[in-house]
């Protein structure tokens, strides 16, 4: 099969096109012969050695494709069910392999792009505004980088839930695109402090809570955004890590409460997985949820695809398709 590895970390070119052998499922793994690759922020760092991984390596943990071998103790699925994963290994090959109690059936009607597109991403979106903070009808959020890709699948689950959104955004190009999945109001966080928008736009009040991606850059009006007692969700770091805060920063905005999640601990059960995941590809099998690709490169061309979502010109997913 030809698959991607990393022989030394470094620039995207160290990403290699390569014939291997087709791995083997172990205990409790599936192989899946993959239709697409989800690329995600993290392979860069693991690409780097920012994230030390053993080398060689062949990066990716999110794609879709089909059941092509089933390893021992497997049960509940067979050769050539439809599949996706966010938790895989080797993903950026013809064929990977993924836990089976991390895969989901995708449903008819989604195709397999669009699954590989939604896992991680949409798997985010869905924790932080179900049970990191479960937004009510009628509360207000902040969806910093509202543009990208769990920023936009964040703004249409917040509406689903009935939340009052505001979209943060740098550009004109990416308010249409925060817009349209159907953000409220718009700030354009690099022209004007967004603390004091967002304060003018709920009468003094503050809302509820922010939803953070970005990280060093924004994590202080941030928190100079929310109500007394409101809650900031910081679940990325676009612009750097947030810095370390005192507690008593907290208490003098207004009680306020501070979490750094992960997805991790959110889909640690099968079971929870199941639920995030059979929301998500439901509501898309039944076009209430969408998802943009922002392009889709050939496996030979995942250097490219690494410079361009390092270029942070993307808006949506970028698809790896083997």
């Amino acid at each position: 099969m030809r698959a991607i590895r990393v022989h030394e970390t470094g620039g995207p070119e160290q990403l290699r096109l390569e014939e291997l052998a087709p791995p083997e499922p172990g205990p409790g793994q599936v192989r899946v012969k993959v239709a697409a690759i989800g690329l995600n922020y993290i392979e860069t760092y693991q690409r780097t050695g920012l994230y030390k991984l053993p080398l060689p390596f062949t990066p990716g943990g999110e794609f879709a494709g089909t059941v092509d071998a089933l390893g021992p103790d497997v049960s509940g699925f067979a050769v050539g069910d439809r599949v996706a994963t966010a938790s895989g290994s080797g993903g950026y090959a013809e064929y990977a392999l993924a836990p089976a109690n991390k895969l989901v059936a995708v449903p008819e009607g989604v195709e397999l792009k669009q699954a590989a597109a939604l896992m991680l991403q949409g798997l985010t979106a869905h924790y932080l505004a179900h049970s990191t903070y479960p937004l009510k009808a009628g509360e207000t959020c902040i969806v910093t980088a509202a543009a990208g890709g769990v920023g936009l699948l964040l703004v249409q689950i917040a509406k689903r839930l009935g939340a009052r959104v505001f979209g943060l955004v740098s550009s004109e190009a990416k308010a249409e695109l925060a817009r349209g999945a159907g953000a409220d109001e718009i700030i354009f966080y690099t022209q004007e402090p967004f603390a004091q928008r967002a304060r003018a736009l709920t009468d003094g009040r503050g809302v509820d809570v922010v939803y953070d991606s970005v990280g060093k850059s924004t994590w202080e009006q941030s928190l100079d955004s929310l109500r007394p007692r409101g809650y900031a969700v910081f679940f990325g770091n676009a612009s750097g890590p947030v810095p370390a805060i005192e507690p008593l920063a907290l208490s003098t905005r207004g009680s306020l409460f501070m979490t750094r999640p992960t997805l991790w601990h959110y889909i640690a059960t099968s079971e929870e997985l199941a639920w995030r995941a059979g929301d998500l590809l439901g509501w898309l099998a039944a076009g209430e949820l969408h998802v943009r690709v922002d392009r889709e490169l050939p496996l030979a061309e995942a250097a490219e695809a690494h410079r361009a979502i390092e270029s942070r010109q993307t808006s949506g997913k970028v698809l790896i398709i083997p």
